[in-house]
């Protein structure tokens, strides 16, 4: 149940095998740097920063002279400490945009943001523990970020033409795709209903087993982005379309083994996976709300949304939502604040105030 799950264990064991693939890619110094960090950041974490520093190293061997046809592994601190500010610069200007033969990537200032951070954490490591005398990142300038206030989000109307479409369909889906939902009703209207109504995540909806749900108590069991299990209240809607689910189509499908305990099925009797759950957002929305850009995430923006317009509590929000950083439920809401601002122009008239005294 929960975190001690089967599903959640083998999703742990596979991450920390591909870590080890990743680690024996990496020069020692880069090793060392990820196993410093293995206390404090989970294994889905360290496989990304394998992956960036990875990228880093490559592009290293194939465009810089000194590094030049030299094995990623055996690069040695010695040869790190020369990479000058230059380089770094030089790092970024490909991530941004490169055009080759062989490889096309273009990547906006978030996303460069990103993938440099892992670089900056292992130069700042190698500087504290004196393998370096100095740190080409210190001379190096983040990409400027922007704080987007116009966070994407549907309104309660949207949410309705979303949910008609799930359970009814629509004028302007094919037949296929008619008979394609037809037998994924239930399913679909319960993992939209789930979302747009507890503010889970793709993933912990993903993980979710049958015992992991409690119609008796309306209660959920989920696991949180950093690997810690919360419990969540829900209230009638998500209970009927659950109980929906459950007694009208996946008694019907043949599960295989191995998926016996997972909540959300698949056609083929697995696990529904996290692609397929943002697909039938997509595939839904596309129809419903044609005029925003639906994924998973923007019905977490939704839910939030609208709990915090109903409470005012933004506290309650971050806790709901699993923030472990309240600012970050701050800022994500700030939008809110902003409509706020705008109602309190005309909440004074002191014309009708001294009328009324």
């Amino acid at each position: 149940m929960g975190k001690d799950s089967e599903f959640y264990k083998g999703k742990k064991k596979a991450q920390t095998i591909r870590l080890r693939e990743l680690l024996i890619q990496l020069p020692p110094c880069a090793v060392d740097y990820i196993h410093s960090k293995e206390v404090t950041s989970q294994v889905s974490t360290l496989v990304q920063y394998s992956y960036d520093l990875i990228t880093f190293f490559t592009f290293m061997k194939d465009q810089n002279l000194v590094f030049r046809n030299k094995d990623p592994k055996e690069i040695s601190v010695d040869l790190i400490s020369k990479i000058s500010p230059e380089d770094i610069l030089e790092y970024q200007r490909y991530l941004e945009l490169n055009v080759d033969r062989n490889h096309y990537h273009e990547n906006g200032k978030k996303a460069i943001a990103r993938k440099m951070s892992p670089l900056r954490g292992m130069f700042k490591f190698l500087l504290v523990y004196k393998k370096i005398k100095e740190n080409p990142m210190e001379l190096v300038p983040l990409p400027r970020l922007k704080k987007d206030k116009n966070i994407i989000r549907m309104n309660a109307a949207e949410v309705q033409s979303m949910m008609n479409t799930a359970e009814y369909g629509a004028g302007t889906m094919s037949d296929r795709q008619r008979k394609f939902a037809e037998k994924t009703k239930f399913r679909d209207v319960a993992i939209l209903t789930l979302m747009l109504n507890t503010g889970i995540r793709v993933s912990e909806c993903n993980g979710l087993d049958l015992n992991d749900v409690d119609l008796n108590a309306n209660t959920l069991t989920i696991v949180r982005k950093g690997g810690a299990q919360d419990l969540l209240y829900f209230g009638d809607p998500v209970h009927d379309a659950i109980s929906d689910y459950l007694e009208l189509e996946r008694k019907g499908i043949q599960v295989r083994e191995g998926h016996e305990k997972a909540m959300f099925l698949s056609l083929q009797g697995k696990r529904i996976s996290v692609d397929a759950i943002e697909n039938l957002v997509k595939k839904y929305a596309k129809i419903a709300v044609p005029n925003k850009i639906i994924t998973p995430h923007k019905l977490r923006s939704t839910y939030g949304t609208a709990l915090y317009r109903e409470t005012g509590d933004i506290r309650l929000v971050a806790d709901v939502l699993g923030h472990e950083n309240i600012n970050t439920t701050i800022d994500y809401y700030a939008a809110i604040e902003d409509e706020h601002k705008r109602q309190a122009r005309n909440a004074v008239d002191y014309k009708k105030m001294n009328k009324d005294q």
